[in-house]
């Protein structure tokens, strides 16, 4: 095996949470088919670290967007602009 076919080192990382959160985190990476607990927190940082503008309110609202969908909770683009009075699209300046 070549230097670039090389895995990088590996450090280990010590956390402490609490015995509930690590139910929630074993839940959770069994049920989107990680192969190990520390495959999802890696995946979870890596996503973090590239995409530190995707905060905690941005994935609260694609999870309700995501609820609202499931349960039919949705509206037609006719629905919306007769809600916030859009009409049909024409802006005052025409």
């Amino acid at each position: 095996m070549s230097e670039a076919d090389t895995p990088p080192d590996k450090t280990t990382v010590n956390i402490r949470i609490t015995e509930t959160f690590l139910a929630d985190v074993d839940g959770t990476w069994k049920e989107l088919g990680y192969n190990s607990r520390s495959e999802f927190i890696r995946d979870v940082l890596r996503d973090a670290v590239k995409h530190p503008d995707f905060d905690r309110a941005d994935l609260k609202a694609m999870l309700a967007s995501e609820v609202d969908i499931q349960e039919g909770r949705t509206s037609s683009s006719d629905e919306v602009k007769d809600e916030y009075d859009l009409g049909d699209g024409a802006t005052d300046d025409e």
